[in-house]
Order: structure tokens, then C-alpha cells, then sequence
């Protein structure tokens, strides 16, 4: 399933990275103290009632590096990024939230994005921020006058008002959109401008399916094209480059990158082109971030290889730098092609199809429960005084990703850390290469 996309438009300063931070902060996957979380929060996923929807923070996406130092010009480049931001929202979000400042009341900017909101014709809701008492609260009604319907007053800071927001945007969500059949599974190819992907996608393809060109940005939207390999018939998605943070620069750059998270929400299994010649990025991270969210498999393919002057020891020391930056996805394999020569370029897929096949390992309850009892074993869990953790049972509640269910007497004190230590114990037995577990910790309670 493609979940819905829901964009937070508004003038700069509203509180729109506030509210972003509110919707998806309560996610376990993103929460602070966990491996990968510091990548730039452009996009996430948030849940209300069961609803799993993408959140996309356009004030994110503002060039934090182009700050105009002429007064006069400030106005200017301010509205135009507004109208850029605003524009790739309206083009493809589903639901759009309009955050405004109470405190302000109606803005000429605000009017400018009513009216483009007006005319997209699409679900809006009027978000008025920052209504923290019931003085500011009786002004929310000023913004009736934008013609966007009922102003709803929140503060997205301390959380009033919030739940009547989300109540609404699920209303208003599309149903979810069913996947159009295809045989086989679906191996999506992202990574950063200019790293190769439609190069790579047309020597698997042997023919020129793509426009390839030395410009970044050159595909602007995710494209599938189905091919059999060695007999089986796979799905790839060639996607739009993901740029950092500070270079998502024009309106139609906005809308590729989430498409491109799209692609990723589609897929089974995402190949991660790095480039060769450069450092090992934030963005790099940032992409494999969001792969790790959505529990996808990953394998990191380092392109232009053939551009890297090397020896012997060349290949498994980039390798072990590879997986020391993504250590919260060290688990992923490392290929190495050149796109551009056609070299290896095989070894991509039959790494893909591998982690496919990790992906949907079963474990018996009998092997299962063996590790666990070593690994206690081995190292207890840390406990507090007088309230010792005890395991009673795990089980392999399902697949893709593989998924156990832990259950002990407090599943509470069961730390971050020894979280990491029983997956690391799973791999050591059972391989899962190339995919994330899910793992859950549950009472007795549940158990009985």
C-alpha cells in the first residue's frame, strides 16, 4: 500500500516544523535516542486512529543557505519560496494543512496561498497555530476571511487542538491506493542526484530506457519497468534523486522527492547508489534513514568504482567505512559497480533478490527460543533492584520484515541497548541479511 501524503504549507515562522514534529515524534522509529534519527525531518510517517499517512514538512525544504541580506529583497525571496514550497505541496500531497499565526492574524501572504489552495481544489485545512489561550483563541475566526472553511485552533508546541486536527486530516484522506499487480518483487533504485541510478537502471535494461545525462535531476518521476532475471520476473522503480536539505532548490525538485519516497513506500527491497568519488554523505544517511523507517530492505551499491584508484585491500576497507557510517543498517551488503561500464552491475540485483529471500525467513519456535535462552545466558538484562527481568517466550509473528514478539515479565525496562543486543544475537543465528526485524516486547499479561 501507498500511504497518503499529507503536506504542512504556510508562511515561514508559523510553526509548521513544530507541528511536523508533533504528528510523527511519537513514532518509535524516530524518537531521539535511537540509531539514525539524525537526519534532517523533512518527511515521516504518522498514525492516528489506525491511519498511517506520510507527513512532508515544506518549511523544511527552504534553502537554509540563501539568506538575502538586502532588507528590500528579504520580501521577495521570502514569497517566492513560499509560492515554490506551497506549489509542490498543492501538486502532489493528498491532504494540505495550512498553518497560520494566530498571533498575526490574515497576512498577505496568507492570501496568496489561500488563493493558490482555492484554485488546486484539493482537501485543505485551515490550521490556525499558536491559539495557546482563550484570548488568542476567539481570534482564530479572523482567518473565516482566506475562504478555506473552519479555521481549526491549535498549538502545535504544547499539543491543544491537535487531535481535532488529525481527526480531520483522516476524514479527508483518499482511501488507500491499491498496488496495480506485478509479478514478482519490487526493487526500487534511489540515492542522490547524479549518482547513476538511470545509468544503472539501463545496463540492467541493456538499452536506453532512461534519459541519462550528466545534469542532476534528470528524472523527475518514479518509473517502473518490469524485466525478467535469470527466469523470475522482478519490478524496478527508477526514481528521482533526493537532494540534502539546503539544495532542494525549485518546485518540481520538491514534488521528485516525494515521489521518490513513494518509491520507497512501494518497494521491497531499495538499492542505495552511492557515488564512488565522493565522501560517504549526510544525505546518503538521510536516505537509508527512511528506509530503515519503512522496514525496507537495503542494499548499498557504490557506483563509479571503476573511477577509484585502488589496490588490494581498496574494496574491503571502503566496505568496512561503509557499514561503520550506516551502523544502524550495518547489516545491508555492499556491491560495488560501475553503472557506466556495465561492471557488476548483476551483482545489485542478485543482492536484492538475497535480501528478498532474508526478508521472508522463518524461524521455528524451537530454534528461536534456543537463542533466546543462550543469549540471557549470555548477558543478562539490565534490571533495577528487586525487579529482574525474566523471558518466558518468543515467537515469529510474521515476514517481510521478519517480526518477533518477546515476552517477559516488564517489558518497560527492557532497554534500547539490549533491544540492539538480542537482534544482533538473531543475525548471528539466522543471517537476516540486507533487512530490519521488528521486534516487540510484551507481558505476560498478553501472553496468557
Amino acid at each position: 500500500m501507498v500511504k497518503p501524503i499529507v503536506a504542512i504549507v504556510g508562511r515561514p515562522n508559523v510553526g509548521k516544523s513544530t507541528l511536523f514534529n508533533r504528528l510523527v515524534g511519537e513514532r518509535r522509529a524516530i524518537v531521539q535516542n535511537e540509531p539514525g534519527t539524525t537526519r534532517d525531518r523533512v518527511y515521516g510517517t504518522a498514525e492516528w486512529v489506525g491511519v498511517e499517512f506520510t507527513v512532508i514538512d515544506t518549511g523544511g525544504l527552504q534553502e537554509d543557505d540563501e539568506i538575502v541580506s538586502d532588507p528590500e529583497a528579504t520580501e521577495t525571496y521570502i514569497a517566492q519560496q513560499t509560492r515554490e514550497q506551497a506549489s509542490a505541496a498543492i501538486t502532489e500531497a493528498d491532504v494540505i494543512v495550512f498553518m497560520v499565526d494566530t498571533t498575526t492574524g490574515p497576512t498577505a501572504g496568507d492570501a496568496e496561498i489561500a488563493t493558490m489552495l482555492r484554485r488546486a481544489d484539493k482537501p485543505t485545512i485551515l490550521a490556525s497555530n499558536k491559539a495557546d489561550s482563550v484570548g488568542r483563541r476567539d481570534l482564530v475566526f479572523e482567518f473565516y476571511e482566506l475562504g478555506l472553511g473552519d479555521p481549526i485552533g491549535i498549538s502545535a508546541y504544547h499539543g491543544n487542538g491537535t487531535g481535532d486536527l488529525l481527526d480531520k486530516i483522516v476524514e479527508n484522506l483518499p482511501d488507500a491506493e491499491e498496488e496495480e499487480e506485478t509479478e514478482g518483487p519490487k526493487i526500487a533504485i534511489v540515492g542522490r542526484p547524479n549518482v547513476g541510478k538511470s545509468r544503472l537502471l539501463n545496463a540492467l535494461l541493456g538499452q536506453e530506457r532512461s534519459i541519462v545525462s550528466d545534469m542532476p535531476g534528470t528524472t523527475r518521476d518514479s518509473m517502473d519497468t518490469q524485466i525478467e532475471w535469470e527466469g523470475e520476473p522482478i519490478t524496478l522503480i527508477d526514481t528521482a534523486g533526493i537532494r540534502r536539505r539546503g539544495r532542494v532548490e525549485h518546485g518540481i525538485e520538491r514534488v521528485s522527492v516525494m515521489r521518490s519516497m513513494r518509491a520507497i513506500d512501494r518497494a521491497d527491497v531499495v538499492l542505495l547508489l552511492i557515488d564512488a568519488t565522493e565522501d560517504f554523505t549526510a544525505q546518503d544517511l538521510h536516505i537509508a534513514g527512511y528506509v530503515e523507517e519503512q522496514k525496507k530492505g537495503l542494499v548499498v551499491v557504490v557506483n563509479k568504482w571503476d573511477l577509484v584508484e585502488k589496490d588490494s585491500h581498496t574494496m574491503e576497507l571502503y566496505r568496512k567505512r561503509a557499514q561503520h557510517q550506516l551502523d544502524f543498517m550495518a547489516y545491508a551488503p555492499v556491491v560495488f559497480i560501475s553503472a557506466k561500464l556495465g561492471l557488476r552491475v548483476g551483482q545489485a540485483i542478485d543482492a536484492a533478490l538475497t535480501v528478498i529471500i532474508e526478508r521472508n525467513k522463518r524461524v521455528s519456535t524451537a530454534q528461536l527460543n534456543k537463542v533466546l535462552k543462550d543469549s540471557v545466558a549470555k548477558h543478562q538484562p539490565p534490571s533495577r533492584p528487586g525487579k529482574w527481568i525474566k523471558f518466558f517466550y518468543a515467537t515469529q509473528a510474521d515476514t517481510s520484515p521478519p517480526t518477533f514478539i518477546f515476552f517477559c515479565n516488564d517489558p518497560k525496562q527492557i532497554h534500547f541497548s539490549y533491544r540492539r543486543y538480542l537482534e544482533n544475537e538473531l543475525r548471528d543465528a539466522f543471517g537476516f541479511q540486507g533487512t530490519p526485524l521488528r521486534l516487540s516486547f510484551r507481558s505476560r499479561r498478553e501472553l496468557d
